[in-house]
């Protein structure tokens, strides 16, 4: 078994361009030792003369979009650190994807939800019929009251997927049909029963564990079985967030052709590390889209009309723009050359076109 698991990871890891998975809790650590905190605060802690990274905002950010922000936020961000007195730090690749993993931590990539819009779903979808928002509602099943994984988007795929069996049952016994659910509801949801005064407090949290063992999990729990090969099991998922997953899990459950295996809390955050290194939330590009930016943006100036491979990814590329950005600034201010601007996923076409 542990032969198979490895030979799934390494499925995945021939290609120079697949990325380290990042630790949120390291991520943490660089954010606060390089200082992003004086200018930027996190939920409401830190600077205030750049924007709060953990404000939800209406677009679900991929790798590629957070280096397009900071690559073209670079300009303006690197003079006003001189002024303050703070050093430009120099970000290697696993450093890069630390800070990436601390920022999703924080959900800054989910899309928006309506509380108003949940309530509706919640009954809708048949919820309130077994769980009841206090422990005075329903009693067939716990009370909102006592979902501690409502601050854990991980915890809540888990909680999901380990209650199905028995949900399953229920259901089949009262014959109500399964409730299936889009991302758009199940976020209305999640934030409608977030928004109850009497849930059980504490904070957002979404911190997976680095991929080690994930590939031994996915093995142990069945997961081969029906899904054949990490690899096509991750392309499902390309640019997709952790509300994508926990629905995914969910609508699955009728159709699992026996008990879905219980999943620990270990486990799980295990698992989705290694969803995490698998590019999970990382947008395919398109290489000739990435040759036409390629030009159109000037890099053959310096780096040659056919640039030579260089395998990468949107977390490198964060990378590159610490480690070489500030030099090759000043090196295009000397040649009048404008500093490169990126919108969309003209990124991930340019790092497809490296790639190539």
């Amino acid at each position: 078994m542990r032969t198979l698991a490895i030979a799934l990871l390494a499925s995945m890891t021939v290609g120079a361009a697949d990325p380290i998975p990042g630790d949120a809790r390291r991520g943490a650590g660089l954010f606060e030792r390089n200082q992003c905190v004086v200018c930027h605060s996190v939920q409401g802690k830190g600077g205030n003369s750049a924007p709060d990274l953990a404000k939800r905002t209406g677009r679900a950010y991929t790798p590629s979009l957070l280096a397009s922000l900071m690559w073209n936020h670079a300009p303006v961000m690197w003079p006003a650190m001189e002024r303050a007195g703070i050093p430009k730090p120099s970000f290697d690749t696993q450093q890069a994807s630390d800070l990436y993993a601390y920022l999703y931590a924080f959900r800054y990539f989910e899309p928006p939800g309506d509380a108003a819009r949940g309530k509706l779903i919640w009954a809708a979808k048949g919820c309130s019929g077994c769980h009841g928002l206090t422990p005075s509602g329903a009693t067939k099943g716990p009370p909102v009251t006592q979902w501690s994984a409502l601050t854990d988007s991980i915890g809540m795929a888990r909680a999901m997927w380990n209650h199905s069996p028995q949900m399953r049952q229920a259901m089949v016994a009262e014959k109500m049909a399964w409730p299936h659910f889009t991302s758009q509801e199940f976020t209305d949801l999640h934030v409608y029963l977030r928004s109850l005064p009497n849930r059980k407090p504490g904070e957002d949290e979404f911190s997976p564990d680095p991929a080690a063992s994930g590939p031994e999990i996915f093995v142990a729990k069945g997961c081969p079985v029906c899904h054949q090969g990490s690899l096509a099991f991750a392309n499902r998922f390309r640019n997709r967030t952790m509300t994508d997953l926990s629905v995914a899990m969910w609508n699955h459950g009728p159709m699992m052709q026996h008990v879905p295996p219980e999943i620990s809390p270990v486990e799980m955050r295990r698992l989705v590390g290694y969803l995490w290194s698998l590019q999970y939330f990382e947008a395919a590009g398109d290489e000739k889209r990435g040759a036409k930016i390629y030009r159109e943006k000037g890099c053959f100036q310096c780096h040659g009309a056919k640039p030579p491979k260089s395998p990468a990814n949107s977390i490198a590329m964060v990378s590159v723009l610490w480690t070489h950005g500030p030099t090759m600034l000043e090196q295009m201010k000397a040649k009048n050359i404008p500093w490169p601007r990126f919108r969309g996923e003209e990124m991930s076409h340019l790092v497809a076109y490296l790639n190539k």
